[in-house]
């Protein structure tokens, strides 16, 4: 195989692979929990955008509960971010699994 042809190539699928990171970046991911009482928004960079709770949900009687529907919303947030993310970068590499990328 012709070393300036793959090193072009190698040169290509970095730059489309940093293109669809930040494309990736400012992706949002939402998630809810309670049947809609939490709200969480999650970004491609996997940090936590925005919470929302609705006033019925806040018991004081029981805040463990909203604590764990803040939680499974976040998870669910950015599980679907990171799925998105392997999904996106497993287009752009065809497929390599190249350490550090994903």
């Amino acid at each position: 195989m012709d070393m300036k042809k793959m090193m072009k190539q190698a040169q290509k699928m970095q730059l489309e692979a940093a293109r669809a990171q930040e494309e990736i970046a400012q992706m949002e991911f939402t998630a809810t929990a309670g049947g809609g009482m939490v709200k969480v928004c999650a970004k491609g960079d996997m940090t936590i955008k925005s919470v929302e709770v609705d006033p019925e949900a806040v018991d004081p009687e029981d805040v463990e509960m909203l604590g764990d529907m803040i939680l499974a919303a976040a998870n669910e947030a950015l599980r679907s971010a990171t799925e998105a993310t392997n999904a996106r970068m497993g287009a752009v590499m065809g497929g390599m699994k190249i350490p550090g990328l994903m």
